[in-house]
């Protein structure tokens, strides 16, 4: 049974499956979709073309589906959706998509954004991704599965985050995060190496890892020309993380970030 708090408003033409739970003084507009067990704890504001699956946590203060803060939106009717099992914290803002980006915001499955994250027009967010408090997304950003923002990270429009990547707190990526990888060093960062801990936490294997290095050092530790050391690294990639690491920085339009060298 639908629970709605008797300070909550919501709109008529909102469709909120049997077992929705509205907390006080939250705010749904017409065009929003909510899934089956999903809860909004209180003072939660859910507007625009936002369509939201199952078991979903909305925390107080969470602002979902709101014009995007870009001077090129006119109103069209743009989307944000959202998958299953996604818990937003206190103070999270996901826009809506543009016309500029494919219409469309769209986050996974089980990811965690925490308290203060921002999440711009036209982002695309997997499965299992974590925010820490304040990291922000500009627009047209792809952060892929299992992929760890650090707190007050911020990255540059158009940048991609490879799959279980971790940016540290403060770094701000201007260039494509290789998958796989950390990287550290706040507002001029550079990769630290492999995400060791992120990779045996998805079960990779030793031998898995091993070759991960490899691939790591020919390709973004290496001096030379990048097609050279994409070649190089083909002739040794033997399993489909490899292969997956060496397509991600062949299709990086913007670079990708590479191993940081101390001054």
């Amino acid at each position: 049974m639908t629970t709605i708090h008797p300070t909550a408003i919501v709109a008529a033409e909102a469709c909120l499956a049997d077992d929705v739970r509205v907390g006080p003084y939250c705010i749904i507009g017409p065009n929003v979709s909510l899934g089956p067990g999903t809860e909004l704890l209180s003072h939660v504001v859910i507007q625009g073309h936002t369509r939201i699956g199952a078991r979903n946590r909305f925390f107080p203060f969470s602002s979902i589906g709101q014009e995007p803060q870009d001077l090129k939106y006119h109103g069209e009717p743009s989307k944000v959706i959202i998958g299953d099992d996604n818990t937003i914290r206190e103070n999270v803002t996901i826009n809506l998509g543009t016309e500029g980006g494919g219409m469309v915001t769209r986050l996974g499955n089980r990811n965690l954004l925490m308290a203060y994250t921002h999440v711009a027009h036209d982002c695309i967010l997997g499965d299992g991704v974590i925010m820490a408090n304040c990291a922000t997304l500009a627009g047209h950003i792809t952060v892929e599965d299992g992929a760890i923002l650090g707190g007050l990270s911020a990255v540059h429009q158009f940048v991609r985050i490879g799959r279980y990547a971790m940016v540290g707190g403060m770094c701000g990526p201007t260039k494509d995060v290789p998958p796989f990888c950390l990287v550290s060093g706040g507002y001029q960062p550079g990769l630290s190496g492999l995400n060791l801990i992120g990779l045996k936490r998805r079960g990779l294997n030793r031998e898995q890892i091993r070759h991960l290095k490899e691939l790591y050092r020919i390709l973004l530790q290496g001096s030379g020309k990048m097609s050279e050391r994409l070649q190089q690294a083909e002739a040794i990639a033997c399993d489909e993380y490899g292969q997956y690491l060496i397509e991600f920085i062949r299709s990086a339009e913007r670079g990708v970030i590479v191993h940081r060298r101390d001054r």
